[in-house]
């Protein structure tokens, strides 16, 4: 098995691509070994010393590690965690984890910012190891919550206010700012 490895804008992040699916719908985004209790392979991650957060997108994974870790010390044992859990037969989430996708009627305008967001957004926040996932539309405001390699990037407040907020701004005349939320 070969698993390619990309930078991200987030120098504490590195994006895994394994080669294969590692979520079939949604996303996935782990926080703490406490909230990967679901998932063989994010528990197999965290027991990695260094490894603070995991994230999973459609073909790839994302971790984030400590300041005080070098990658060059800990990419090889990430390395061999992914692995071990492919060869192991363990599936990704055991069981029907929530991957997030809201089953609610959406108006119009939340229906138009969450269409822009999976086509125009979401394909190239994965590019760089990451996703962003709708919270709320009040008041003009869009909220939204960063995960993976964009939950504390250094570059994710210019992304979100020059390029998100613009586009939305400029295609849904209601918006009138975006905010991230934690």
């Amino acid at each position: 098995m070969f698993i390619q490895t990309e930078q991200t804008p987030n120098p504490s992040t590195l994006k895994f691509l394994p080669g294969r699916v590692v979520m079939e719908k949604g996303t996935m985004d782990f926080a703490s070994a406490d909230t990967a209790l679901p998932s063989p392979l994010a528990k197999r991650l965290f027991a990695i010393e260094g490894v603070e957060r995991v994230f999973f997108g459609s073909d790839f994974v994302t971790v984030t590690k400590a300041a005080s870790q070098d990658w060059q010390i800990l990419k090889p044992s990430i390395l061999g965690g992914i692995m071990e859990h492919y060869t192991s037969g363990d599936p990704v989430v055991a069981g029907s984890a929530d991957t997030g996708a809201a089953a609610v009627e959406d108006d119009e305008i939340v229906a138009q910012i969450k269409e822009l967001l999976d086509t125009r957004v979401r394909p190239a926040v994965a590019q760089d190891g990451g996703d962003i996932v709708f919270q709320d539309f009040k008041d003009g405001v869009v909220y939204l919550h960063m995960q993976g390699a964009c939950s504390g990037c250094p570059s994710s407040t210019a992304t979100l206010k020059m390029g998100i907020e613009n586009l939305l701004k400029h295609y849904v005349p209601e918006v009138v700012e975006v905010q991230a939320v934690q």
